[in-house]
């Protein structure tokens, strides 16, 4: 029985929850129509993935080489477990994505430990990192490896290139490689208007997961290792990770129409400025406080709890800590100044009765 594919939604509607929650910018939808047609090779011998690769050369240097994936907690459980002896641990910030939001998968799928670090921003320092990176020699402890970063951080924050590269030379000091958390890279590199490589390659992080989802692509990211000999066997290991498509050419046409131009830049510059303006709005309403420095796309604040519940009828976002009343506003690049303006307006109304 033939059914005819309807729309389900009224496309008018956005929030603040997760930008994540944006359709696909059209640039991207055009992309995949551009590359559907005809054969190509599968698991990753097809044409888009090799002119992919040249287009990551542009951004990320000669030696740079992308695995693309299907999501970004599978990039990171395939990077981690490429850097780590089955003995190894990883050191990260607590509020980490890989700690807070992959349902352990790091360590039920990669069979790694995670050694957090608590963090007033989110950002590690080499004095954080020390207070795990220990005891290599002890069999007692699982062998400290890897120092995940996350740029931008899980509250918004963002490195400066010389703040990784701190980092980077401490770790590799220590005999330890760095591994970059990027699924908002993109709106690090427009908040601290310098090109990727600045704080990636340039900055000496090894392996990089690059996210593309939360920049306007429909699904999809990349693994991309910067530091050949800090890697073993990613072929492999993307593919025992049930990370590797059969018909890659459609996720690596979306990380090339992303990156061979501007729409990375000019789809992160466009939700960095919603974002503060909201803040800025948010700012000017007794009452709400902001939690962190508002550096990219993600704005956190305390507010009355009664008042987030009824403002959360009216536009979705989420609680991050909702014992305190913190919660979270995420803007994307389908965000308008409408959008914002109304929310401000909604915000207002709430908390003044």
């Amino acid at each position: 029985m033939r059914t005819d594919a309807r729309r389900h939604h009224d496309p008018e509607v956005r929030g603040f929850a997760s930008d994540n929650y944006a359709g696909v910018h059209p640039e991207i939808l055009a992309a995949i129509a551009l590359a559907n047609g005809g054969h190509q090779v599968s698991y990753g011998e097809d044409e888009y993935t090799d002119h992919l690769q040249r287009v990551v050369h542009s951004h990320f240097g000669a030696d740079a080489q992308a695995f693309p994936v299907f999501n970004g907690t599978g990039a990171n459980v395939v990077a981690l477990q490429a850097l780590t002896d089955r003995w190894g641990s990883v050191v990260c910030a607590e509020t980490a994505h890989i700690n807070v939001d992959e349902g352990g998968a790091p360590e039920r799928m990669a069979g790694l430990k995670l050694l957090t670090v608590p963090t007033p921003d989110g950002k590690l320092t080499p004095e954080l990192i020390d207070r795990q990176a220990w005891g290599w020699d002890d069999e007692h402890r699982a062998m400290p490896q890897v120092v995940s970063l996350a740029q931008n951080t899980e509250l918004g924050t963002v490195y400066t290139p010389d703040e990784i590269r701190a980092i980077c030379d401490h770790a590799h000091q220590l005999g330890m490689k760095v591994h970059l958390d990027g699924a908002r890279l993109a709106n690090a590199a427009a908040s601290l208007d310098v090109p990727m490589r600045a704080f990636t390659n340039a900055a000496g992080v090894d392996v990089l997961s690059y996210g593309g989802t939360k920049n306007g692509m429909m699904f999809g990211e990349a693994v991309i290792v910067l530091n050949p000999d800090a890697v073993r066997r990613m072929k492999h290991i993307r593919k025992m990770s049930m990370q590797l498509a059969s018909k890659m050419r459609f996720v690596s046409v979306q990380l090339e129409a992303l990156l061979a131009k501007d729409l990375w830049l000019r789809n992160a510059r466009h939700a960095n400025a919603m974002a503060r303006r909201l803040a800025d709005g948010v700012s000017a309403v007794g009452g709400v406080e902001i939690l962190y420095p508002v550096q990219a796309n993600a704005v956190f604040a305390r507010l009355p709890h009664d008042v987030s519940e009824r403002l959360q009828k009216r536009y979705r976002f989420y609680f991050w800590n909702e014992a305190a009343g913190d919660v979270r506003w995420m803007c994307s690049y389908d965000t308008t100044e409408d959008d914002v303006d109304g929310f401000l307006a909604a915000l207002k109304e709430e908390m003044s009765r």
